[in-house]
């Protein structure tokens, strides 16, 4: 019995000292990887989308904490008067959640343009979304009261052949990213305002 407790104490002791260096590297290295995502997944999108901006969004960013998520918004300004915003939604496709960043023409509520972020999409098919493709392309232009769905749900975006899935998930995200938006609006019009 005595040796039973003394290794239920050991292993008590280990699994804490364990964990305690496991927490103690993420909270060391939590702003680096930040960093890292920011640098290598966000930025490439935002440039691309907001890429006739005069300043530098990722230095003119802003938070603003919508239901139980925080969304950073990152700011676009022409000749030093603000444009655009871009920020990051997700979606669910096929293998997993796929990251978009949207970018919205604040005078007119439009869409400038979307980028896929993160995906773990097959090769070949739902990774077709990334980059300039004719799919991205159908997003920019349209104003938020557009029914982001794919033609065969009743909206207007076409799919990409062979990766329905993926077209739904990133007609998801764009959707969550216009709710957002509408919601948050006159919040981001007084951190604009304040910038």
């Amino acid at each position: 019995m005595r040796e039973m407790i003394s290794m239920v104490v050991v292993l008590t002791v280990l699994s804490a000292v364990s964990g305690g260096m496991l927490a103690g590297v993420r909270m060391g290295t939590k702003t680096r990887i930040e960093n890292q995502v920011l640098k290598f997944q966000k930025a490439p999108a935002i440039k691309a989308i907001l890429k006739n901006v005069t300043n530098d969004p990722l230095k003119d960013r802003f938070n603003i904490k919508d239901k139980n998520q925080e969304v950073t918004f990152f700011l676009g300004k022409h000749d030093g008067k603000p444009t655009d915003i871009a920020f990051e939604t997700h979606g669910q496709g096929h293998e997993g959640p796929i990251g978009l960043m949207v970018g919205i023409d604040i005078n007119s509520d439009k869409i400038v343009g979307v980028r896929v972020t993160t995906t773990t999409e097959t090769p070949g098919m739902g990774t077709r979304a990334n980059g300039d493709s004719p799919f991205a392309a159908q997003f920019a232009g349209k104003p938020l009261t557009t029914v982001f769905k794919v033609k065969t749900d009743g909206g207007s975006i076409d799919v990409m052949s062979g990766a329905t899935v993926t077209s739904r998930g990133i007609c998801v995200a764009a959707t969550e990213a216009k709710d957002i938006y509408m919601r948050l609006k006159p919040e981001i019009k007084k951190k604009i305002a304040k910038m």
